[in-house]
């Protein structure tokens, strides 16, 4: 190991971040200074990667997770070699740079993954190892080790202070995630100060009591680095490698303190740290020559560990075409192999989650790579797969079914970590309301254009005797208003099926589909070719004429209560609209919206939820038959009728 070299690059790291935060006036300068041997080491010497090619299968990932100091990556991405311009390092944090304020990936060469928000990071990173896992169980063979790398993430006291970190480092403990190795910042520092204001518990016996293994060392010995990393490999279980810093290493005017965390060191500090660190004065953006003649060097030996991947790779592929065509279709999102989707007809009367479950069989049969599970509710919300398919777990990385325990959140950022590592295709389930617990692993999902299919059963009031707590009300609005968030609500088992087609066909964004729990009769539909046209987000389910005086909006189950209701609305010509992704529905051509809903002079929404985002769709506030409280606990049927949500009520509504 050339530690001289990798000095200089530290220092260049140094010297990058202090001065693009200076410039922007915005940024975290603490860890970029106190972390920089740990990227110099990291980048230089222990990761299997090579920069000319950042979508390298076979690479090792590193995940970022306390976000907020992006500097530290961006530098060492530009000095090692990724397609990341100095300009745009001149222009951190400014509109059409590549180097955003947090890392985002999709955005930034060699950005595994969008983090910023403590705790997701290192939670994507236990769902990148277990993607790592599954698919070297799937894929390598005796002969040819095809799937063989690690993840790696950087975590500081922040991400260990969210919870979501306890709940995704005790699933990885739990399956002994042993390509997992996770860095500890250990400076004792955040924004409000030191943070044993806040934070005093012994991490070591926190991760020993998860199962992992926990070693320690200083930030600054990276020949100890090197050799903990080493020592981390040789065990099956996850590992936390702790390493204690000092935040703002190597400017005196902030060096310690929480004055280094979130501001600018200001010019003067900046100059002095210059100073003291050695950079020539008047130096900006200063990349020492040492530092670029290592990198140079390196590019051969990065090259070389990719192409003899590639030779194992093509030698692998051309002994196993099945193999290698399965390896195709799971990253390409296509089929593998086939099976039968329910079928229904009229007068069925089943739960949506019920078809959701026998939907989800057939498609993991069709689809290899299809992988996931549900937070400890596997029959409540129908999620059993086809039954080839095992549970996954340390004896049996093949399996295909995660239990993910009750873990809801760190559930949704393992899937967006599987989904990110590329090949599978991630699928997780709750119940509706507990969706919340999962939000802002969801919002990633969306930001990330990650194609995770979020199931959620028990959508509504109809959930009955749990109560209030259980049954949503906002949920499904809250879900709506998320940007890049694809969100479906079927109206009969029928439709569930279509839904889970138009899921999978999916691939720039995460899916939410909302099921029943109680039971649905599957309903006469008027439009004959409704598969094609509820790819729009609706379709006609009761036409009521050419002309129809009142059309009513329902999505989910109240499309059989506008149905029923139409019934009791004498001398009323009644169209019925079954919305099932409202979002699809708004985004038609007017021409296309106003052909639906027929020229009727009232328009009426109707649904088992808050009336938020209706209001632009119906011809008046006495138009909107919605719920604006929370629910009661009894019978389903007893509580909708308790809270005036009837067939009765409806009908009034439509006549006005």
């Amino acid at each position: 190991m050339n530690t001289q070299a990798l000095d200089k690059v530290a220092l260049s790291v140094r010297s990058l971040s202090m001065d693009a935060i200076q410039k922007a006036n915005s940024g975290h300068p603490g860890l970029p200074l106190g972390c920089a041997e740990l990227a110099a080491v990291l980048y230089g010497e222990i990761m299997q990667h090579n920069p000319k090619d950042p979508a390298w299968k076979n690479r090792d990932r590193f995940v970022l997770s306390a976000g907020h100091g992006s500097m530290l990556l961006y530098s060492i991405l530009h000095l090692s070699g990724y397609a990341i311009p100095l300009d745009d390092i001149k222009t951190f944090r400014q509109i059409g740079s590549i180097c955003p304020g947090h890392p985002e990936a999709g955005v930034t060469p060699g950005v595994e993954a969008t983090t910023g928000p403590l705790g997701q990071g290192v939670s994507m990173a236990v769902g990148m190892a277990l993607a790592e896992s599954m698919m070297a169980a799937q894929f390598n063979t005796a002969k040819h080790t095809i799937v063989d790398h690690y993840t790696y993430a950087l975590v500081g006291e922040g991400c260990l202070m969210e919870g979501v970190s306890s709940e995704a480092s005790s699933f990885a403990g739990t399956n002994k995630l042993g390509k997992l190795i996770v860095f500890y910042d250990e400076n004792h520092i955040t924004i409000d100060g030191s943070t044993d204001i806040a934070f005093t518990e012994d991490v070591e016996k926190r991760y020993e009591s998860y199962g992992w293994q926990v070693l320690r060392g200083s930030m600054y010995n990276m020949e100890e680095i090197a050799s903990l990393v080493a020592q981390a490999k040789k065990d099956e279980r996850p590992s936390l490698i702790i390493l204690r810093s000092s935040i703002g290493k190597g400017a005196p005017t902030v060096e310690g303190t929480a004055k280094a965390h979130g501001a600018p060191i200001g010019v003067d500090g900046v100059a002095e740290a210059k100073k003291n660190l050695g950079i020539p004065e008047g130096a900006e953006f200063y990349i020492a020559p040492e530092a670029t003649e290592y990198f140079a060097a390196k590019a051969a030996d990065f090259a070389k560990a990719q192409a003899d991947w590639q030779a194992t790779f093509d030698a692998w592929a051309k002994e196993n075409p099945e193999k290698k065509a399965q390896w195709d279709a799971w990253y390409s999102n296509k089929a593998t192999g086939t099976a039968e989707l329910p079928a229904y007809k009229e007068g069925d009367g089943l739960a949506t989650r019920n078809a959701s479950g026998e939907s989800l069989k057939a498609m993991s049969a069709m689809f290899s790579n299809l992988v996931g599970g549900s937070a400890d509710l596997q029959g409540p919300n129908v999620t059993k797969m086809s039954s080839d398919v095992t549970d996954y777990s340390p004896a049996n990385r093949a399996g295909r079914y995660v239990r993910f325990g009750i873990r809801e959140f760190a559930m949704a950022c393992i899937c967006n970590g599987m989904a990110l590592h590329g090949g599978l295709r991630p699928f997780c389930a709750t119940f509706m309301v507990f969706a919340d617990y999962l939000r802002p692993a969801l919002r990633l999902s969306a930001l990330m254009k990650m194609p995770v299919i979020y199931i959620l059963t028990h959508d509504s009031i109809y959930v009955g005797e749990d109560g209030p707590t259980h049954e949503p009300i906002e949920t499904v609005s809250a879900l709506r208003a998320m940007p890049n968030v694809c969100v479906l609500r079927p109206g009969d088992a029928e439709e569930a099926v279509e839904a889970w087609k138009m899921a999978m066909e999916v691939t720039d964004k995460p899916v939410c589909m909302a099921f029943t729990r109680q039971k649905l009769t599957v309903y006469h539909k008027d439009d004959a070719d409704w598969k094609n046209t509820v790819r729009g987000g609706a379709y006609i389910a009761q036409k009521g004429g050419d002309a129809p005086d009142v059309t009513v909006l329902a999505a989910g189950s109240e499309v059989s209560l506008a149905l029923e209701a139409a019934k009791l609305c004498e001398g009323k010509k009644v169209r019925v609209v079954s919305v099932m992704n409202r979002e699809l529905f708004a985004a038609q051509p007017k021409a296309a919206r106003d052909a639906l809903i027929g020229g009727a002079k009232r328009v009426v929404a109707a649904e088992a939820g808050t009336k938020l985002g209706w209001e632009s769709f119906v011809t008046g506030e006495d138009c909107l038959f919605c719920i604006d409280r929370f629910g009661e606990s009894g019978p389903y049927a007893k509580v909708a009728e308790a809270m005036g949500f009837t067939a009765a009520n409806l009908a009034k509504v439509i006549n006005g």
